[in-house]
């Protein structure tokens, strides 16, 4: 690497960003290099510069994780994590001038330990722990320093600070103190504080403060004895921060100016682009739109992006120096060009690190498409696959605009998508998709054309879309459910339209909170007794059932009084008749009877569908969860459960002054004529062609929909459960699953998994830290964390298989639920590429956050010829 003698603060931080090489004139004990990690010790404050200098010249990195706008000390600059080792381009700080080197005086100039900085992660933190600079050899003494220097003073503040009892008084260190004195070091072990300028330049001859740099100062009620650290003008700690100044900021010769005039517009130039970036960061973050619709000059708002960066510029001077009406006309860097060249660099590596995340890992496919706001058909596309610490994970991987939705352009669009990334349908070894007959056709499918590819790559009807199937059936197919369902809608449509009944609505319920609290019935708390709507189930909506049922349950006195306010207000004519024939239904048995009945079992299967979406679910533990919920229905249609449920149901209308019949006699109905009822009693009506009739029909459509649960596949998966000391193991199922994967598993390697399989079983029971593994993303983890997945390498990629099977496509649905968001009606016209790059930032948020801006740059560099090359 090529170096200048001339090295300030901002050269040693340009530096430090790169590939790390030993020092020749370091000793080898002190191996001293050339970088210096931009992410800091955490908890531990790095914005406060120890000598009164400008911020940002004594700051660190910013962490470029965060997509919030850079308004603290430590966001003002961008990392410089990944500069090029080729150009010495420096961070965009624009305060004091400075130094650069350009290329011709590198090709003169020898290498110099005056540019090495020391790797920080030699260097010990705590004050009260590091060596002395005399300590360290001669040679890597400025190294040390400048280590120091790029760490700054180690302030912790959210540590628990000891107290001490001085005197009489218990005492102890303040964080306000860093504040008033930004030199001042603390020391979590010995509990002291240090001056971190007299550590890095005090010389030994001046007499006076080494109790700041070897002992440490604990004396919490001398106060004073800061300021007296400080002293005269020709104290020893403001000879070390003279000698501080002028190491940070050294004075450069005419010729050296002259040399870095071009240099200094390549960092305006990179400030602007960066001050750019960190904009767009926190929109894309939020999912909002950066264009205005007026972004001329003197518009009073000109979109976000615009509106951002003035209100920058206008808070911090160095942003103000390089931006908007300071930029050239030709670089403004704010273009709805250069915005979309961002965009695309952001979401370009984000998904390389997902990329890198998955490795050379198989995985899943799970897709699903649906209309945008413009009406485009969009295929979304996500990834399962397990993680190198045996995580199973869910990305998205990017959103196709689809002509038609025929399985063969849906699989051209999958193949599309992979190869962009450099995947393969050949590493797919599942599929997860709706139900739809462009999907699962066993002839013309989508399935049917991935297994052609791949014969390995299974597929699964969503879970979570059979059990919403199930729910429909029950809700349309039986005459007590369709009649309550068409009651319920009538009972939206009087008071979910109107504005005036919803707001009747929500006072009678505040009401109704305010009498349960004076009686002691509600308890308060965060998040207690909020308020509560009533939305109209939908079929395609996911638990949109039970919680219109569980609403209306749990507002039936405040729906009871809405009702009867509307009835008697004979003044809203057809409303009114219709709230009093409603109100006859609501205040019957038979409502209140169903209500409860279709919330029980709607609830077991709410639980069940809640289970299903989580991303890490797989699909032994899916399996165990039908057969829990199936049971729980079975247990409810026993004389044990009818009879806790009628209870329930009586003392609910006890409480609410229903009429409760005499279940012996004759059933009258209520809505319907009594020619199409027969003479039966309330007992058998409720419990025979109700009760029961709902639960079987709830039983029979999970056990009709869920049908894949007694495919020879899943009987194989479920022998690896490791619940109750692995009771379900089966050698000869779990070799059996392995040759359903051919591609993964040759004839050898299912001879080795025998024995690897019975050393594997034999660990598991003995080992105590397997006795309490309940489900296969437990085991998954542990595996990885003992080491033992190294040790049974065979059955670890037969677990990992059987963990990216997939389960429910609830990633896909959020997909679109994100889609929704970012193209709305204000933005419906944006173009396919632009609104893939908004959704992979906005929904890859963790990875996004980890993109380093100086790869961003790179990118963006690289697209194209741009103005100012920093590259």
């Amino acid at each position: 690497m090529k170096k200048s003698n001339t090295i300030d603060l901002k050269s040693l931080w340009q530096r430090a960003a790169k590939a790390q090489k030993p020092n020749s004139k370091a000793t080898p004990c002190s191996q001293v290099m050339l970088s210096v990690e931009s992410t800091m010790v955490e908890g531990q404050g790095q914005s406060n510069s120890p000598i009164g200098l400008e911020p940002q010249l004594i700051d660190a990195a910013p962490n470029t994780e965060d997509d919030a706008i850079p308004i603290t000390e430590n966001d003002r600059q961008p990392s410089t994590e990944n500069a090029s080792i080729d150009h010495e381009i420096e961070s965009p700080i624009t305060l004091p001038p400075i130094t650069e080197d350009n290329e011709s005086t590198h090709e003169s100039d020898s290498e110099s330990d005056d540019g090495a900085t020391y790797d920080v992660d030699l260097l010990e933190r705590d004050p009260g722990l590091r060596l002395l600079i005399n300590d360290y050899h001669v040679n890597d003494k400025n190294a040390v320093r400048r280590g120091y220097i790029a760490l700054g003073p180690c302030q912790p503040r959210e540590h628990d600070f000891p107290r001490t009892k001085i005197g009489t008084v218990m005492r102890k260190f303040s964080v306000r103190w860093y504040k008033d004195h930004d030199w001042l070091e603390y020391s979590v072990a010995d509990d002291a504080v240090f001056c971190f300028v007299c550590f890095l330049f005090k010389d030994e001859e001046c007499a006076g403060g080494e109790a700041f740099v070897n002992r440490g100062f604990r004396s919490w009620n001398t106060k004073d004895r800061l300021k007296k650290h400080v002293g005269a003008i020709d104290s020893a700690h403001n000879k070390a921060q003279e000698k501080y100044n002028n190491f940070v900021r050294p004075r450069a010769s005419i010729g050296e100016c002259y040399s870095t005039i071009s240099s200094i517009e390549k960092v305006k130039y990179r400030s602007r682009l960066t001050f750019s970036l960190q904009c767009l960061r926190f929109i894309l973050g939020q999912g909002l739109a950066c264009r205005g619709h007026d972004e001329s000059d003197d518009s009073l708002n000109g979109g976000n992006f615009r509106e951002l960066l003035k209100w920058l510029a206008q808070n911090f001077e160095e942003v103000d120096k390089v931006v908007l009406k300071n930029a050239p006309k030709n670089a403004q860097m704010t273009s709805p060009t250069i915005q979309k060249d961002l965009i695309n660099s952001c979401a370009k590596e984000t998904t390389s690190l997902i990329m890198q995340d998955l490795g050379e890992e198989f995985f899943s496919i799970l897709a699903d498409e649906s209309s945008d706001f413009y009406h485009n058909e969009q295929l979304a596309l996500c990834l399962r696959y397990v993680d190198k610490n045996g995580r199973v994970i869910e990305r998205f991987l990017g959103i196709v605009h689809v002509e038609n939705t025929a399985a063969i352009t849906l699989r051209d669009a999958i193949k599309s998508l992979l190869m962009k990334h450099s995947l393969s349908l050949s590493r797919v070894r599942g599929q997860g998709y709706d139900g739809a007959s462009n999907m699962k056709g066993h002839i013309g499918g989508l399935k049917k054309l991935i297994m052609d590819e791949s014969p390995s790559a299974y597929y699964v009807h969503c879970f979570a879309h059979q059990l919403q199937l199930t729910l429909v059936a029950v809700a349309k197919e039986n005459q007590a459910c369709i009649s309550f369902f068409e009651q319920l809608r009538f009972l939206l449509s009087i008071i979910g339209i109107s504005c005036k009944k919803i707001k009747m609505l929500r006072e009678a319920q505040a009401q109704q909170i305010l009498e349960a609290l004076d009686l002691g019935e509600f308890e308060t708390g965060t998040g207690m007794n909020q308020e509560m709507g009533l939305g109209r189930p939908c079929d395609t909506r996911w638990n949109s059932h039970h919680k219109t049922v569980m609403h209306t349950v749990l507002l039936y006195p405040t729906i009871r009084n809405v009702l009867i306010m509307v009835g008697d207000d004979h003044s809203q004519g057809t409303e009114a008749v219709n709230a009093q024939t409603m109100l006859a239904y609501f205040e019957s048995f038979e409502f209140v009877f169903m209500a409860h009945l279709l919330l029980a079992v709607f609830g077991y299967t709410n639980n069940l569908s809640n289970a299903l979406q989580r991303k890490d679910q797989n699909i032994v533990n899916a399996i165990d969860l039908l057969y829990l919920t199936k049971a729980e229905l079975a247990d409810l249609r026993e004389d044990d459960g009818w009879a806790k449920f009628l209870q329930q149901v009586i003392a609910f209308c006890v409480k609410h002054e229903v009429d409760v019949p005499n279940m012996d006699s004759c059933y009258e109905p209520i809505v319907r004529s009594k020619r199409y009822v027969k003479k039966i009693s309330y007992l058998h009506r409720f419990r025979v062609e109700i009760f029961l009739c709902v639960i079987d029909r709830q039983l029979q459509e999970l056990n009709d929909r869920f049908d894949e649960v007694n495919t020879e596949l899943l009987i194989c998966m479920a022998a690896f459960n490791p619940a109750n000391l692995f009771a379900a193991y089966n050698e000869e199922l779990l070799l059996k699953l392995a040759e359903f994967y051919p591609m993964d598993f040759s004839s050898n390697d299912i001879h080795e998994l025998t024995f690897d399989l019975r050393l594997y079983i034999r660990e598991m029971r003995k080992n105590r830290r397997f006795s309490n593994i309940k489900n296969l993303g437990d085991l998954s983890v542990t595996l990885v964390k003992t080491g033992k997945s190294t040790m049974f390498p065979y059955v670890y990629k037969l677990l990992k298989l059987v963990l990216v099977l997939p389960v429910a496509t609830a990633s896909v649905e959020r997909v679109f639920s994100a889609m929704n968001y970012v193209k709305n009606k204000l933005r419906s016209k944006m173009g396919d590429q632009l609104l893939n790059d908004c959704l992979i930032t906005f929904i890859e948020r963790e990875f996004f956050k980890q993109v380093n801006d100086d790869a961003v740059i790179a990118r963006f560099q690289a697209m194209k010829e741009r103005v100012v090359k920093l590259y």
